[in-house]
């Protein structure tokens, strides 16, 4: 009843055609870094290829998104829970995160006025503010990065859908626990509830226009 330990695996290449046919927007959208935290980031093998696509790609998407003034948003879990706090969590993975293990990753680490939200289940939106803070900020798109693909990457953008806010999850900057389960929660996005895109799509579609002087 822990965490397990993953193998490394290949990302899919191949994006499932998306039902929904939205496009961010600079003005709209919002971005989240789910659980980069060093206790899940952990849990891949070192140099594994699945986690370092997805921390690559997820620093372009941040890069862009700064540039571009997206609200920039982060979730990370509590260390040290009671069975209490953790409820149905402690009967399928145990007693969770470590407090020494809570901080997210340097390669993706929030900057100054970017919001760290607590997480308390599967989905960002789970006992918190989250959505007051978009709806606050004029925000109703969400673009959906980190790990793991097909628990809380898909619990957030399902419930991000049923709030009316439009996902967007992008595919090479998320990692699941293993190949089927990134492509099972690609497919389920897609086929049910966001747009599914990858890094170059969204970075374009994001960047700041090039003013040019003649």
């Amino acid at each position: 009843m822990s965490l397990p330990r993953l193998a490394d695996y290949t990302p899919p290449t191949a994006l499932p055609a998306s039902r929904a046919r939205w496009t961010p927007h600079r003005d709209r959208a919002a971005l989240l870094v789910h659980d980069m935290q060093e206790y899940f980031v952990r849990a891949y093998p070192a140099d594994s290829v699945a986690l370092t696509q997805a921390v690559t790609s997820i620093a372009r998407v941040l890069a862009t998104a700064r540039a571009a003034g997206l609200p920039v948003y982060y979730t990370a879990q509590p260390g040290d829970q009671d069975p209490q706090s953790r409820g149905l969590l402690w009967d399928l993975w145990g007693p969770g995160i470590r407090a020494a293990d809570t901080e997210i990753i340097a390669a993706l680490a929030p900057r100054e006025g970017e919001t760290v939200l607590t997480k308390h289940r599967y989905s960002a939106f789970a006992r918190s503010d989250f959505e007051q803070l978009l709806r606050a900020q004029g925000r109703d798109q969400l673009v959906v990065t980190g790990v793991y693909a097909e628990v809380g990457v898909l619990a957030t953008a399902v419930d991000a859908f049923s709030r009316d806010i439009a996902p967007f999850v992008v595919a090479d900057a998320v990692a699941g626990f293993d190949r089927p389960g990134h492509v099972r929660a690609l497919d389920q996005a897609a086929s049910h509830c966001a747009v599914v895109t990858t890094t170059d799509a969204l970075c374009d579609a994001l960047a700041p226009t090039l003013m040019t002087v003649s």
